[in-house]
């Protein structure tokens, strides 16, 4: 039997960076705000003195447990989608604070071209420019307006970092200063400044000096320990809502945290949300939180699956290419993170030190700062070296024809174990009308539900874009003075491995109802008191990491939930329809 809960003003569905932002701003602004998250509690006590690489980076601790459910995942439209059943094929996060406390802390933020992709390539380039098939669109947000987000963002973050000599127009720096370069990423910066592009110091969420937000929660100085990727950290010193948003929101008195609450349906009557169903993991009890408005932040797999079984929006269907609840899936895995591996005969690092975001990028070939006339694809992304900091376990690359195993692989493991670099390219990735999620007609979890399923394929964009990223990365690894360079190899195909974590869209935002769920204050059309928050709402992918995107559309999200409720109820963006895929 289903227990009826007290309503509160705002129930919300996950407690990554999407759900902690906006719990923390509703309780400071006097609403009852309750947060359900599907995995554990965990505090900053659980990592300290835990460096166990085999635990988190081998064997995927920290991630989404895939046998209770999981994702169906099949390349075109006529295969029978099959469960993806290892976490390394899944990185999706769990737990209190999501994904977002196992984080590596890169920070950048869209360009003007991103958020308004669609109508700058036509002006630009003219609208021949996108191929058929490319669902691309602009947000219905432009960065001038999101701006003041990204302020906010990374001054509750205490974000580390210089600005980008390439990049727009900025209120505020970064309220850190940027992190110590490494002689690693150092000699990545000289090289390329030599070859008359723009280096500078990547922006981090690992802090470069101990740092008090504007909330008066205290992040210390960085380490340099390189256990920031795949962990939690125990110093305090990396950017998560473990240590920022999540204490605000409690400290207010307005807010309740309930882990191991794994919320199963969105409930509505008469076109509006009443709450939620969840069930507590621990015991199988089933709850109903009634609330004034529904904020689903969870991961971009939960968001849709949610949506799709509380029957809320219209799935998208690739056959006739209407509906919205689905479309646009993409995401930065696979493909979107190749480039080239150097190995020095005559140069020595200090490879066991470092931290997730310690890096040197340049933006030279990212957006559209570059001429796209006379190449195969748009967009593009940035170039990075970045130092995090090897594990003993997985640090023993050899060049390419090395024998696998025996002496000769040993000797070579051990000759370039502090004398291998690698350069990427983080390529943007573009929608496409054959990519999308929708419901398995098989496979269920362990309550009966329908798995989510997502059909993908690799198109020529993203192998061109790729393939552009690995000659510039091979181009500045042989000017580095490597003496083997070994260059990364485009997949043919889509293999269905989703390592990389930045899933998105399925719920994107946009100004059309035809062609987006929601409004640019993630404020779904179809319901207007639910809310969807993260990476869900991102159209396409622009050409970085999601995580201050994310952290700033939370914060619009926000300020527009509680002008829902100052106001009592109402949409708060009009819709103008555009007619862009007639």
């Amino acid at each position: 039997m289903v227990k009826k809960l007290d309503k509160v003003d705002v129930v919300v569905v996950g407690s990554g960076w999407a759900g902690g932002i906006a719990s923390a701003e509703l309780a400071k602004a006097g609403y009852k705000v309750v947060i359900l998250e599907r995995g554990k509690d965990q505090t900053r006590a659980d990592f300290i003195g835990v460096k166990d690489e085999l635990r988190y980076t081998n064997r995927y601790e920290m991630m989404q447990k895939l046998a209770p459910e999981t994702i169906t995942s099949r390349v075109s439209l006529d295969e029978v989608a099959l469960p993806v059943r290892t976490r390394q094929e899944m990185n999706a996060g769990t737990n209190l604070g999501g994904g977002s406390v196992h984080w590596a802390g890169s920070v950048y933020r869209y360009r003007p071209y991103d958020f308004e992709i669609r109508s700058k390539t036509i002006e630009r380039y003219g609208k021949n420019k996108i191929p058929d098939g490319m669902t691309i669109q602009d947000w219905g947000i432009t960065y001038d307006e999101m701006e003041k987000y990204y302020a906010k963002w990374e001054l509750t973050a205490g974000i580390s970092g210089e600005p980008d000599p390439l990049g727009d127009t900025r209120s505020i720096d970064y309220p850190n200063p940027p992190m110590k370069a490494s002689p690693a990423v150092q000699l990545f910066k000289d090289t390329t400044k030599k070859m008359g592009l723009h280096p500078y110091q990547m922006a981090s969420g690992n802090m470069s000096e101990t740092y008090t937000n504007p909330d008066g929660e205290t992040l210390n100085q960085c380490m340099f320990c390189a256990f920031c990727t795949m962990y939690g950290c125990d110093f305090s010193a990396k950017s998560d809502p473990l240590v920022t948003v999540l204490p605000t929101a409690t400290k207010t008195g307005n807010c309740d945290i309930r882990t191991n609450a794994l919320v199963r349906r969105v409930l509505h009557e008469n076109g509006k949300a009443t709450g939620v169903l969840y069930t507590d993991t621990r015991s199988g009890e089933e709850f109903e939180q009634p609330a004034t408005v529904v904020v689903l932040a969870a991961f971009t797999f939960t968001n849709n699956r949610l949506l799709m079984l509380s029957e809320i929006g219209e799935q998208y269907n690739p056959e006739t290419r209407q509906g919205v609840i689905g479309r646009n899936y993409h995401g930065q895995f696979n493909s979107t993170f190749l480039g080239a591996r150097g190995f020095f005969k005559d140069k020595k690092f200090n490879l066991y030190m470092g931290a997730g975001a310690l890096g040197g990028t340049l933006s030279d070939y990212d957006g559209d700062l570059f001429d796209h006339t006379d190449l195969d694809f748009i967009s593009g992304g940035a170039i990075e070296l970045r130092q995090y900091g090897d594990g003993a376990i997985k640090s023993n690359v050899v060049p390419n024809g090395t024998p696998r195993w025996g002496a000769e692989f040993k000797d070579t493991a051990i000759e370039y174990a502090n004398s291998n670099l690698i350069i990427w390219y983080t390529s943007a990735v573009m929608s496409w009308w054959h990519n999308y999620l929708d419901l398995d007609p098989t496979y269920k979890d362990e309550f009966g539900d329908p798995l989510l399923r997502v059909t993908y394929r690799l198109t020529d964009q993203d192998k061109n874009i790729a393939k552009f990223g690995i000659e510039k990365c091979t181009e500045i690894m042989e000017e580095m003075g490597a003496d083997i360079v070994d260059p990364d190899e485009v997949p043919d195909e889509f293999d269905h491995i989703y390592s990389g974590g930045h899933y998105a869209g399925g719920v994107i935002m946009g100004t059309d109802p035809k062609t987006s769920a929601v409004n640019n204050y993630l404020q779904m059309w179809d319901m207007e008191n639910v809310f969807v928050i993260g990476a869900t709402a991102f159209p396409q992918f622009g050409s970085h990491h999601p995580t201050p995107t994310v952290g700033a559309l939370s914060y619009r999200a926000s300020e527009g939930i509680e002008k829902y409720l100052k106001d009592g109820g109402g949409m708060l963006a009009e819709a103008k329809p555009t007619n862009l895929y007639v």
